[in-house]
């Protein structure tokens, strides 16, 4: 029983040391690489599991790119770029895909690529597919007044030397659609955008919107162009209206300024009446003085009282419909 037991700890404990060998010393990777020609080390391959860099993935990757007949990257390359964060499977298929297109593209590049954040391997397929991008609908104003709304699809191309620091699609979309605003913008009459909707893709293509940005505006086609509203005659609408209303208000400012002034005159006129009843009330009073002291005789009154009547029967024949003054 006891030899049964320390022949088991003996398998168990070789398992357990073969398992750790293989493990740091991955003999089947060495001599699959050895296989595919790619010369590296069982000493290079253990100092990876030290590091904690994927053996199996660093192996392949250079499997691939001996493959391909890329001399110029090497292990250490493969090992920086996944210490500092890279894909290392996307750089060397970017990598292999360029040689066959014969598209200029170098291992730094193609890291810093990588590590800037953007797909290397998809830039290098754009490179040779190019990419049609549509825009939304783009709205702008003849000089006629009439509104138009286009759609442009614009075909576009990785620029690799500009991805890393270049502008991305958000970029070439708002261009496009600020080129089309201007050209439409510029013209006489929508009747000739209608007519020649490539003289917007000329007039966008001169000037130069792919500058300063991740890729290479190869063409730009005028997919739809919709009428829209007539914004001329909407503005003109709305400015007679506007002046109505200034004049509307300034009418009503001269009225009430007018019924203002009508009522500080009749004011002024009720005061003036109420002055002149005050006055013709002192005058009897003044007479009865006037009698009392000597100064107005009862000849003098009789000739002032014929001289109001004669002064009165004048006026009723000079307006016959004026009432007579009553004595």
């Amino acid at each position: 029983m006891n030899y049964e037991l320390m022949l088991f700890i003996v398998v168990a404990v070789v398992i357990v040391v073969l398992s750790i060998f293989f493990y740091y010393v991955p003999l089947f990777m060495w001599i699959s690489a050895q296989v595919s020609g790619v010369r590296i080390s069982l000493i290079q391959l253990f100092l990876m599991r030290i590091r904690k860099v994927p053996a199996n993935l660093i192996v392949q990757a250079m499997i691939e790119a001996h493959k391909a007949g890329l001399s110029e990257v090497t292990r250490d390359d493969l090992e920086a770029h996944y210490l500092a964060g890279g894909n290392v499977v996307k750089v060397v298929h970017a990598l292999v895909s360029a040689a066959k297109a014969n598209i200029e593209l170098e291992f730094k590049m193609a890291t810093a690529i990588d590590l800037a954040g953007r797909d290397v391997f998809q830039a290098v397929q754009m490179s040779v597919n190019p990419k049609v991008i549509d825009t939304p609908p783009v709205t702008a104003v003849a000089k006629d007044g009439i509104q138009l709304i286009a759609k442009a699809r614009v075909t576009v191309r990785a620029n690799i030397r500009q991805l890393v620091g270049g502008a991305g699609e958000d970029t070439i979309l708002a261009r496009v659609g600020e080129g089309i605003v201007s050209s439409i913008g510029s013209s006489e009459s929508h009747k000739q955008v209608l007519e020649n909707p490539d003289s917007i893709s000329k007039l966008v293509l001169k000037k130069g919107l792919d500058s300063g940005t991740a890729f290479e505006i190869l063409s730009i086609d005028i997919a739809d162009i919709d009428i829209g509203k007539n914004i001329g005659a909407t503005l003109q609408i709305d400015q007679a209206q506007a002046d109505k209303n200034i004049a509307q208000a300034k009418a009503e400012e001269r009225r009430a300024m007018a019924i203002a002034l009508e009522q500080e005159m009749k004011a002024k006129a009720q005061e003036a009446r109420a002055k002149v009843i005050e006055a013709e009330a002192e005058v009897p009073l003044a007479m009865a003085e006037a009698f009392k002291n000597g100064n107005l005789g009862i000849m003098d009154y009789y000739r002032m009282k014929n001289m109001e009547a004669d002064t009165s029967m004048r006026e009723s024949i000079a307006r016959p419909n004026m009432p007579a003054v009553k004595q």
